[in-house]
């Protein structure tokens, strides 16, 4: 897996507005690429416009989109298409991905609501998530999503997540932690479905935080540090990928920069300690 081209490499993070002063303060070294919802920034301008484009001038960045509902019924907005692929040329964002589940009908539902378990469901977004790439002229990455009720259901999460990769022929985005999280919540192995994944679609990877609200049942807040069974499945993904790039999500309660760096550099840590065994192995 090391010799796959990846539009990034090694460890970033989630780039908020609040950063806009405190990153300029970092020292580069310290992460290899940083991520953006592109709604938050596009056609932005005054202070943050200016400081994101510098920043983009100077880092490479990721595009992770909020707002394209891939499984809505309502049509896919073409002219937010239009904008994004805009958007993206102008900030030489290197890569685009969304969720799998959809966000809005009528109007935005301000949640990540998932779609059915279904074939039909299937071919319905695979249609979708191509005529995105025909429009952005670009492969995108679709992620797995952490999810909490599953209406309707005729297949298995693991069995639609691969299904609708193949059928509409684009990359994955693998959530680690949304791994842990539903594993916990609807009781399979984590460690089988990670393996089941596709390493020739994987784009990048997301660990993230989460919150315990009962022993069984976890909510994705990414609101919260990375707890050591999702550094476990990690460390897995390493083992049987290779070392992806990885990006740590961080929306809520956002610590001071420092606090932040130092789960970007055990993510750095494992990916070195994967690419050291790795070198032992093959010498």
């Amino acid at each position: 897996m090391e010799n796959k081209s990846y539009p990034v490499n090694g460890a970033g993070f989630g780039y908020r507005r609040c950063m806009s002063e405190t990153l300029k303060e970092v020292d580069a070294a310290a992460f290899d690429f940083l991520e953006i919802a592109p709604e938050n920034w596009m056609g932005l301008g005054g202070r943050f416009g200016k400081s994101f484009k510098r920043y983009t001038e100077q880092f490479p960045f990721m595009a992770h989109g909020l707002s394209l509902s891939i499984g809505g019924p309502t049509p896919l907005d073409m002219e937010f298409l239009k904008n994004l692929k805009g958007f993206i040329a102008e900030h030489n964002i290197r890569g685009y991905s969304e969720h799998l589940s959809y966000c809005s009908d009528d109007g935005h539902l301000y949640d990540l609501m998932p779609i059915p378990f279904t074939e039909e469901a299937v071919k319905y977004v695979a249609e979708r998530i191509r005529t995105v790439q025909d429009v952005l002229e670009q492969r995108i990455a679709m992620e797995n999503v952490s999810f909490y009720a599953a209406p309707g259901a005729e297949m298995t999460e693991q069995e639609f997540l691969l299904a609708v990769l193949e059928e509409a022929d684009c990359d994955l985005l693998l959530d680690v932690n949304n791994i842990y999280v539903n594993s916990i919540n609807h009781s399979y192995d984590a460690e089988q479905f990670l393996s089941a994944m596709p390493a020739e679609r994987i784009m990048y990877v997301h660990i993230a935080g989460h919150y315990n609200e009962a022993e069984d049942l976890i909510v994705d807040t990414h609101g919260a540090d990375v707890i050591d069974p999702v550094w476990h499945l990690l460390q897995k993904a390493y083992d049987q990928f290779g070392a992806l790039p990885t990006l740590l999500e961080r929306d809520f309660n956002i610590p001071p920069m420092p606090e932040l760096l130092k789960e970007v550099e055990q993510i750095r840590f494992y990916q070195n300690q994967w690419k050291m065994s790795h070198a032992q192995t093959v010498a």
